[in-house]
């Protein structure tokens, strides 16, 4: 006969392995078949992102490309056309088509996409290279309400931080337009109206030369595949297949350059040299752009360099009687000309 203090005991074990399991909302079973269905409908919408992005480059979207861009088994991907085949959102009967339905569906998760990645570079600390990956994240997490909300609260942007047009709430986004860099002939000038941010090796360079929109670049030589350009008497060097990921608007021929003194940037200040800020590069945005409008750092400004660290980043300045510390990357983002007393 069993011990009924065992039987009790049996019993209430099997009560809590049961509540672990499927207690409603909270439990281990209701949690991974939650998971499973996010990450169902996550793969559905990179999947519709992929046939739209695709078809408006002018491509044609296939099993194998989808397969490929989602980094899936063919096989898998053949599941996740079915299913949005089954809610009415592609035509799979022969080349892969979104229907309107898909359309708008691939039209919000952008919208969402580009706000998040506007909010990262307006309101956040974020680097520049981590803006895609986490708004990649957060796209699949926010109601079309609550991606308004965003909108709203950011100004409702037209663009991204890369110059990518944002959808309205009604799914309504300019053609695509603009000139790929490699495209441009010698001695052409263009001011960049696009960065591309995949692959993100490819970006990383871009950043690190400071090439964002609104960047006016003139074309100085293209030989041995590859560009050297001028942007405001600052040399830039890349090769063609980096330089194929910045799409540019190009500017007339009579259109002035901009002027000489606005050249320079803190960088350039050698220990006690005094200048007047210009403005502050495009590529300076976000948050970091709000610390030096908040430290003083606008045009007109008289600041002198002062102290140089052993390694010489940072560098300390004086500004409006104090002193602040810029790394090198912040200094190239200040644009400046001589002090009048220095230019007379």
């Amino acid at each position: 006969m069993i011990d009924p203090r065992l039987a009790l005991a049996l019993f209430a074990g099997a009560l809590l392995l049961t509540a672990v399991l499927f207690w409603p909302g909270r439990g281990l079973a209701p949690r991974v078949i939650r998971r499973l269905r996010t990450g169902e409908r996550e793969s559905q919408e990179d999947a519709l992102k992929h046939l739209y992005k695709t078809d408006r480059r002018g491509g044609a979207p296939s099993l194998e490309s989808l397969a490929g861009a989602l980094g899936v088994p063919l096989a898998r991907a053949a599941r996740i056309v079915d299913s949005l085949a089954t809610h009415g959102l592609v035509r799979a009967d022969g080349p892969l088509i979104l229907t309107d339905e898909g359309r708008a569906y691939a039209l919000q998760v952008i919208r969402t996409h580009r706000l998040w990645e506007r909010y990262l570079a307006d309101r956040t600390g974020t680097a520049p290279g981590d803006w895609h990956d986490r708004a990649e994240a957060r796209e699949h997490e926010l109601s079309p309400a609550q991606t308004d909300r965003l909108a709203a609260r950011l100004g409702d942007p037209r663009y991204d931080p890369h110059g990518d047009p944002i959808p309205t709430a009604s799914g309504e986004i300019p053609d695509p337009e603009g000139t790929p860099l490699p495209y441009l002939a010698e001695g052409a000038s263009a001011t960049v109206i696009h960065v591309e941010d995949e692959p993100r090796s490819l970006y990383d360079i871009l950043v690190a030369q400071g090439i964002s929109p609104g960047m006016r670049l003139t074309v100085r030589e293209t030989r041995n595949g590859r560009m050297r350009l001028d942007s405001e008497g600052r040399a830039i060097d890349l090769d063609l297949t980096t330089a194929g990921n910045v799409t540019v608007r190009p500017r007339a021929a009579s259109a002035a350059p901009p002027p000489p003194e606005s050249t320079r940037t803190l960088e350039d200040l050698t220990p006690g040299e005094e200048a007047e800020v210009v403005g502050l590069a495009p590529a300076c945005q976000g948050i970091q752009r709000r610390r030096l409008l908040d430290l003083g750092v606008v045009p007109g400004t008289r600041i002198r360099a002062e102290l140089f660290s052993a390694s010489g980043d940072p560098t300390a300045y004086e500004i409006r009687g104090a002193l602040i510390a810029l790394r090198r990357e912040q200094q190239r983002w200040v644009r400046i000309r001589p002090a009048r007393e220095q230019a007379a």
